[in-house]
């Protein structure tokens, strides 16, 4: 799975955890939508250095 394929995936995961904490009160929700943001935000460094990397190669 590429780095955007898991970032695609993470962020899914994040509405689909919101949206049960902010809907239904899910409270165990919530730390999965953070967990998931923080995913994304350590995802997001490692696509923009392979960027980079490609863009100067």
């Amino acid at each position: 799975m590429t780095i955007h394929e898991q970032i695609v995936a993470q962020y899914e995961t994040y509405l689909a955890e919101n949206q049960k904490f902010s809907e239904k009160g899910i409270k165990v929700s919530a730390a999965r939508a953070r967990k998931a943001l923080a995913e994304i935000a350590k995802l997001c460094k490692e696509r923009r250095k392979e960027i980079q990397d490609e863009k100067t190669e």
